[in-house]
């Protein structure tokens, strides 16, 4: 009996970390470049009353075992890392990744990657995030600069008043061999390890590298209506477990109250 009680404590707890991912999915609705996170769970060890195969004192063999289950653990939380819907804006700085990679950021002292392509310039004239970290390679714009043009390839052009070229430039992006594995930091940036691999950059376009826009953002690819779908699932969940151990706690009182 008391082995239920504790086995929907773990339940309680899992659905209480599938809220809180699903939380924050929703409050990043509207983040540029966000990727949705998922809880994954696993089961937890069993108690092994009998084992299937086992012979019996007769000669015979036992059909099915009985092991009866201790609960659920969290595995991990996976980001998910699916296109987001695309936004024109018409800022020529505004970016976005059609496809695999992730803009080098340049954040203190190390390289950090981001999908998020919502550029300004510096005072300085530098391609620098919101936050102030400058894209990488860093990009200058001359300050007679009217329009800015990128090319699919991540070409880069910068034209004056009388759409002379005044500066030319090359935006690369990373891949990851796998990018669930990236170390979230906030600020829409991702730091590398060990588990997602080195980041390989090159040329938007080639070797299965994604290509550029601008004028464009993407959006986060959250679904609200399936967030909301699995909060009620996890919500339910919940008051099932808490069910459970209501019931467990009704069946020890019964015991209890035999002596009476």
């Amino acid at each position: 009996m008391i082995r239920s009680l504790w086995s929907a404590a773990t339940g309680m707890n899992a659905q209480q970390m599938q809220t809180d991912v699903v939380a924050n999915n929703l409050a990043n609705a509207s983040t540029t470049g966000f990727k949705k996170s998922r809880a994954n769970f696993e089961d937890l060890m069993y108690k092994t009353m009998q084992v299937a195969g086992q012979t019996t004192p007769g000669g015979g063999q036992v059909p099915s075992g009985i092991q009866i289950g201790m609960g659920v653990k969290p595995a991990g939380i996976q980001k998910l890392f699916t296109q987001g819907d695309y936004i024109q804006t018409d800022n020529q700085l505004d970016m976005a990744i059609q496809g695999n990679g992730f803009f080098r950021i340049r954040h203190g002292d190390e390289d950090l990657y981001s999908r998020a392509g919502n550029f300004t310039l510096d005072s300085e004239g530098f391609l620098t995030t919101p936050s102030g970290d400058r894209l990488q390679p860093e990009i200058s714009l001359p300050a007679e600069t009217v329009t800015v043009t990128l090319q699919d390839n991540g070409t880069l052009t910068a034209n004056g008043a009388d759409e002379t070229i005044l500066a030319t430039a090359n935006v690369l992006i990373s891949t990851f061999i796998n990018p669930s594995g990236l170390f979230a930091v906030g600020n829409n940036l991702f730091r590398a390890t060990e588990g997602s691999g080195p980041a390989t950059e090159g040329t938007p376009g080639e070797e299965g590298l994604g290509t550029v826009v601008n004028n464009y953002l993407e959006g986060s690819n959250v679904s609200v209506v399936e967030e909301i779908v699995s909060m009620i699932s996890g919500q339910r969940a919940y008051e099932a477990n808490s069910k459970s151990i209501q019931t467990a706690d009704s069946m020890l009182g019964t015991a209890t109250g035999l002596k009476r």
